[in-house]
């Protein structure tokens, strides 16, 4: 009996030292699986940060289930059912799958909640001229003066160690559109070493256009975590096809393309990984000869390797998407329905 209780001591002693074991992310997506016949619903559904399905967490049919956003302590989910003639009604869950409950009104977090940052091509618009600025004034040797080639625009990484030269060819016809061909003479230069590379030197270069960026900081083209490095290029396809975008990986280097049509990146600020919220065009309809336009949430890590939070090789709408990171700053990544 004695040297059982001591046995006991020591043992609980060692586990007193042993750090608390900190708990995985957890994913809960909004997906409207897409069927045949009769008319589908969006459901939530409760991932594991490296895809494995851990519960459907709603199953109603009489509405759509969108925007599910984890509470600051990701103890709850809440999110908004739409109905017909315009109805909106807040309800909240909890992570294991119970305590459903429907909300008076959506609290203050939620309601405040905007999409979490990602890179785009979008613009920001430009501010109005002052109606008092004055006119600049032009010599008239200026004026007669003919325009100089403007340099190319160039980017550094953010810890010094390349740069990205948008350098065109005006004789090239592919440089002249936004389309498959176009960006072959971009340059990547070692700050380092000296040493560039033109990007149709690069494995996986069919073509890059716009340098995507922080749609909340237009000066971030970059993103660096760990040992993840990358920038992010949009490029037109057709009118079919849309735009698509590529991740420049700089540890290859190397050009990934995220989808066969477009993909807007989402940091995940402390990992080295990120998001994608991921269109595919023309996916076909199990049991139907027809096709939909459908879109996704993945996840990506520094090997650019992904999966995705949703039934394999079955065609769906995410209808928005929240991650719980403990741990991590900040702990609720969201992506709304409706982009903010």
């Amino acid at each position: 009996m004695r040297s059982l209780l001591i046995a006991s001591i020591i043992a609980g002693a060692f586990l007193a030292g042993v750090p608390e074991t900190k708990a995985e992310s957890e994913v809960v997506v909004a997906i409207r699986y897409l069927r045949a016949q009769g008319t589908s619903h969006s459901h939530l559904y409760l991932y594991r940060e490296d895809g494995k399905l851990l519960r459907q967490l709603t199953n109603d049919n009489s509405g759509q289930d969108v925007d599910p956003v984890f509470a600051p302590n990701g103890e709850t989910i809440v999110f908004t059912r739409e109905k017909a003639n315009d109805v909106r009604e807040f309800w909240s869950i909890d992570p294991r799958g119970t305590g459903l409950k429907k909300l008076d009104a959506g609290p203050d977090w939620y309601s405040t909640t905007k999409s979490s940052p990602y890179f785009t091509n979008r613009e920001d618009e430009k501010p109005a001229e002052s109606p008092t600025s004055p006119e600049p004034t032009v010599s008239p040797q200026e004026s007669a003066s003919p325009e100089k080639e403007a340099p190319p625009e160039s980017y550094k990484a953010p810890d010094g160690s390349v740069e990205l030269v948008l350098r065109e060819d005006q004789n090239d016809e592919d440089d002249q559109i936004d389309g498959e061909g176009h960006g072959k003479h971009y340059l990547l230069r070692d700050l380092k070493s000296g040493t560039e590379t033109e990007f149709s030197k690069l494995p996986g270069f069919i073509g890059v256009f716009e340098l995507l960026h922080d749609w909340r900081d237009k000066d971030r083209h970059f993103l660096f975590d760990g040992p993840l490095r990358l920038a992010f290029f949009g490029l037109h396809l057709n009118s079919s096809d849309g735009d698509t975008s590529f991740a420049l990986d700089l540890n290859g280097p190397r050009l990934m393309r995220l989808s066969p049509n477009w993909a807007a990146p989402i940091p995940l600020p402390g990992e080295a990984a990120f998001l994608t919220f991921t269109e595919n065009r023309y996916v076909p309809i199990p049991g139907s000869s027809k096709t939909a336009n459908c879109s996704y949430l993945e996840r990506w890590d520094a090997q650019l390797k992904n999966v995705r939070y949703a039934r394999p090789n079955i065609a769906a709408i995410c209808y928005g998407a929240s991650m719980y990171r403990p741990g991590h700053a900040p702990p609720i990544i969201t992506i709304r329905k409706n982009a903010d």
